[in-house]
């Protein structure tokens, strides 16, 4: 009994090894819109267990970076190039420069083609925005498509943004679908943060387990229109009464006492102060209550897929990254004018079942309510159409400066939690190493044992393998270029600018908060910076923002009617 209790023990062992020496799967989570301060395990007050689960049982970088925007953040996430590199420098108008296509470019391979050759099956879901041909006229015209891009299944949308209870572009693998005639995914209320929870826990269900995946789930959340299900709704109710600067000092003190910032390197940014609308106080409240709704939302989904992994016996060796694209939003979508309140009754002819709805911002519900924008017109429902504002951006960005476009802090800085219970052995822990999402095309090459292609552009990123051990990555610096929003990190050494403005200079160890520009006291290393980036850019096809975007003059003998030229 004693020498075959050995024998058991050793071939347990045995199997373990094998299992640990598999490939892993891979989950890349990517949300929409959101700052980094929102989810809980990284300051914020909205409830997110299945992140903070995530968390606490693997790593937190608490320096890791995207572009500032949603599709070269996609790009670059898809390509492990910098944005530019891969086609999409800006956003999907095609500006006839070779860094600015709105098209994924031949010279770059997606995440999925590239583990292909390993054996790896991949699945898509959720926000594309990769591509300008929303409105392929034949199957040649879908070429930057999932499907064309080395996935084998796909379901969500090529468009950018649209409604979360009718959105536009919805797509199954390669066809158009309407949410309300879907004989393979029927519901008495479609969410789509629900939907593509629910597809991405279908594709892990349905995997033939003898081979790796790769998932690539892409949430529109939080981006608006402030959309969510009352019920995620209520749970927030009067959760922001006390305000702006009481949700930031609570998320800084917060975010200190978790680490993922130090109170001697960063200050909260002053909220500006014409930000806020105080005769419409509720009226504000309520756009981030469903805001933090729409996180929620999101997270349970998280926890669907979590489970689905369980459940499937693939959790232990499934590497799961969750990051954002950008900064919080503080575009002003919805919130010009007074809105009117909603009718009693439809004033609008119901549509059809079948119908596909063609627009961004829908024109109407699927039951004849007409879509409402302007002040006071409560968020939330189908039949409104707002984001939250700048000054609930600033909140989501604490303690940083700017927003969405921007490639200060406040733009590009996101959380990324790294789980990998077979793979990373410091639980957890907070890796301050700075990274860009060009690592994650890296880290899964360096996973997966591939080869990359050698008839493409060569991967701009690093494996974040070895820190998942307590090992070291090297890398000279990290770039970016958006709108003429331009920034080089070396080391602790940033060098940030708004278009059209001089350099600044900061230490990111001592103010990441970007409160003192050391530019007038360190002209060599603004030099030497400079030069860098100057060689990024003509590298990595990085164009001046006035020849990409160039100013449009008021036509001879016409008054400019008081519009910007």
């Amino acid at each position: 009994m004693k020498r075959f209790f050995s024998f058991s023990v050793l071939l347990a062992a045995f199997c373990g090894l094998i299992h640990a020496a598999a490939p892993p799967n891979i989950v890349y989570i990517l949300a929409d819109d959101m700052g980094f301060s929102d989810i809980g395990c990284y300051g914020g007050e909205i409830d997110t267990p299945n992140l903070d689960a995530l968390a606490k049982g693997g790593l937190r970088f608490t320096q890791f970076y995207n572009t500032a925007r949603c599709c070269p953040t996609r790009a670059s996430l898809l390509t492990g190039l910098y944005p530019h590199q891969a086609g999409i420098g800006h956003m999907m108008e095609d500006r006839k420069l070779e860094g600015y296509t709105g098209n994924l470019n031949k010279s770059c391979v997606t995440i999925a083609e590239a583990l292909k050759p390993a054996g790896y099956q991949s699945y898509a879901v959720g926000k594309w925005h990769v591509t300008n041909v929303t409105h392929p006229k034949s199957d040649a015209d879908k070429f930057n498509w999932p499907l064309q891009r080395g996935f084998s299944r796909f379901y969500g949308t090529i468009h950018g943004a649209g409604s979360f209870f009718d959105p536009n572009t919805l797509t199954r693998d390669n066809e158009y679908v309407s949410p309300f005639a879907d004989a393979e995914y029927p519901t008495d209320e479609y969410y789509y943060t629900d939907a593509i929870s629910d597809h991405a826990a279908k594709f892990v269900k349905e995997h033939d387990k003898a081979k790796p995946f790769f998932l690539y789930v892409a949430y529109t959340a939080a981006h608006w229109p402030m959309h969510a299900k009352e019920k995620d709704i209520a749970k927030y109710k009067g959760r922001y009464a006390a305000g702006y600067e009481a949700a930031r000092k609570a998320r800084y003190d917060k975010m200190i006492k978790e680490g993922v910032i130090t109170a001697a390197g960063s200050t909260n940014w002053p909220l500006p102060p014409d930000l806020g609308e105080k005769e419409f106080g509720e009226w504000e409240q309520r756009r981030m209550e469903v805001f933090a709704a729409m996180v929620d939302s999101m997270d349970q989904g998280i926890g669907r897929i979590v489970q689905t992994l369980k459940d499937a016996e693939q959790f232990e060796n499934t590497l799961i990254c969750f990051l954002q694209d950008n900064g919080g939003c503080a575009e002003v979508v919805g919130s010009v004018g007074i809105g009117q309140p909603r009718a009693a009754t439809p004033s609008l002819p119901p549509l059809s079942k079948d119908y596909l709805q063609p627009d961004m911002v829908p024109k109407q519900t699927r039951d004849g309510f007409p879509v409402r924008q302007g002040r006071g017109v409560m968020a939330g429902p189908a039949d409104t159409y707002l984001g939250y504002g700048a000054a609930w951006a600033t909140v989501s960005n604490t303690p940083f400066r700017k927003h969405k476009h921007w490639t200060h802090e406040g733009g590009i800085s996101t959380p990324l939690i790294a789980h990998w219970p077979a793979g990373i052995t410091r639980k957890g822990q907070l890796e301050s190493t700075p990274g860009h999402l060009i690592d994650l095309m890296a880290t899964a090459v360096d996973l997966s044992k591939t080869t990359y292609p050698a008839n493409v552009k060569p991967m701009e990123g690093r494996s974040l393998v070895p820190l998942f051990t307590g090992g070291k990555i090297q890398r000279e610096a990290i770039y970016w270029e958006h709108e003429g929003n331009r920034a080089l990190r070396v080391g602790d050494w940033k060098m940030v600018a708004e278009h059209g403005k001089p350099w600044e200079l900061y230490n990111i160890a001592e103010d990441r908060s970007e409160q003192r520009d050391l530019s007038q006291q360190e002209p060599d290393r603004v030099k030497q910076m400079t030069a860098m980036y100057d060689a990024y850019a003509k590298r990595a096809n990085v164009e001046s923002w006035d020849l990409v975007n160039p100013k449009q003059k008021p036509k001879a003998g016409k008054k400019n009617k008081g519009k910007k030229p």
